[in-house]
């Protein structure tokens, strides 16, 4: 899946292992899994080269996307 964090998020992630996320549409930090259970416990942390983004190696429980699909990215187009 594809998300956003902020500064506190990342912080957050880090320290208790649990994906954190910032909800754009509630303006609030979420924690993957906190009302559905579909929980992303964090392996891995990795950047990119210009460090502007983030890549959570994650111990999946449950689908990762909002429809119910394993990965938000299902929709092939080629």
């Amino acid at each position: 899946m594809q998300a956003y964090a902020t500064k506190e998020a990342v912080e957050l992630t880090l320290k208790t292992k649990k994906a954190t996320y910032w909800s754009r549409s509630r303006n609030e930090i979420w924690i993957k899994g906190e009302t559905s259970g579909n929980t992303q416990k964090i392996i891995s942390v990795s950047t990119d080269c210009d460090y502007d983004s983030l890549l959570y190696l994650v111990e999946q429980t449950g689908p990762a996307c909002h429809t119910g699909e394993n990965s938000c990215f299902y929709n092939q187009l080629l």
